[in-house]
């Protein structure tokens, strides 16, 4: 019996022997299943390119922000009912690159260094580089300088308020201003100026709750707005999605000659005040309003305003 036993036990080291090749393919499986994998091309795109491609589109959106449509902000209701607070707007930066200048009734976003804003300081240029992207991006504020506006006058323009009739005038023509908003009048201070050549006079369409022209006549610039300064036009609201759609035009100044008639025979409104507003050049064209009397206007303006306005436009 214990012999027969001994027959019949299977000896351990004769079942790795007897394991054979099966026993030594499954191992093999093991040991190549556990190997780390090379990157193979064709199961994915690997993180490099995925780098590549993320930076390839970073690149083409801060050119395009740069040379073509730029998003902007609206922060305020200094352009109320044409745009209202927290809408997005795409400006045309094409619009006035090959030749084109901004014309009358035009939704401009301009820069107001010099106009609008006092010079600053330059600061550390790269810093600067780098925030302008990121700003384009989306991803920070930009400089408080960019605003939103309707040109009313371009250069060689004679823009008065108002006419009997309570009428915006330009170059001696009555605007009727159907943009702006209800119950506003054209201005609530009456102003004689005449708009220097390659500057711009520009105004909000909700008056009463817009800083603009007016309120910068007593300060450097006399709140015109140089040509070079406009960043583009504001031909599109993208957002929110209820109000996408192209800003409509005006015809408002269709019948506006292309500058004031010499033989006008309309009293300047700045007749009525003191200062030279209503004095008049030697061929006859109305003279620059002088420094003292742009600075009454501009504190009338202030006084007879009580809510403070931005009219800043913030890009996104």
């Amino acid at each position: 019996m214990d012999t027969e036993a001994q027959h019949t036990e299977r000896d351990p080291s004769s079942d790795t022997d007897s394991s054979g090749p099966e026993e030594g393919s499954r191992s093999a499986r093991v040991s190549d299943d556990s190997a780390p994998v090379a990157d193979d091309p064709g199961r994915g795109p690997s993180w490099r390119r995925t780098a590549l491609v993320g930076g390839a589109c970073v690149v083409f959106l801060l050119l395009l922000s740069h040379f073509v449509i730029q998003p902007f902000l609206i922060p305020s209701r200094s352009m109320e009912p044409t745009l209202r607070v927290g809408d997005r707007i795409l400006v045309n930066k094409l619009a006035y690159r090959f030749g084109s200048e901004p014309a009358r009734g035009d939704v401009v976003v301009f820069d107001g260094t010099g106009s609008f804003v006092r010079e600053q300081p330059g600061g550390n240029p790269v810093t600067g580089l780098l925030h302008d992207g990121a700003a384009a991006l989306g991803l920070a504020e930009p400089d408080e300088t960019d605003f939103v506006k309707r040109v009313v006058g371009v250069g060689g323009d004679r823009v008065v308020c108002c006419d009997r009739n309570g009428r915006l005038t330009v170059n001696g023509a009555p605007v009727e201003e159907r943009y702006v908003m209800l119950g506003d009048r054209p201005s609530s201070v009456p102003f004689d100026i005449v708009v220097p050549q390659d500057r711009l006079w520009v105004m909000g369409d909700h008056r009463s709750q817009s800083s603009d022209s007016r309120d910068h006549l007593g300060e450097p610039g006399g709140g015109m707005v140089p040509v070079d300064r406009v960043v583009g036009r504001a031909d599109w609201i993208a957002w929110p999605f209820g109000r996408w759609s192209t800003l409509p035009g005006t015809d408002a100044f269709h019948a506006v000659p292309a500058r004031r008639p010499a033989d006008t025979e309309q009293e300047p409104m700045g007749s009525r005040g003191r200062g030279r507003s209503s004095d008049r050049a030697a061929d006859g064209s109305a003279a620059l309003p002088g420094r003292a009397e742009r600075r009454r206007l501009a504190r009338k303006v202030k006084r007879r305003r009580s809510a403070p306005r931005s009219g800043r436009s913030r890009s996104w």
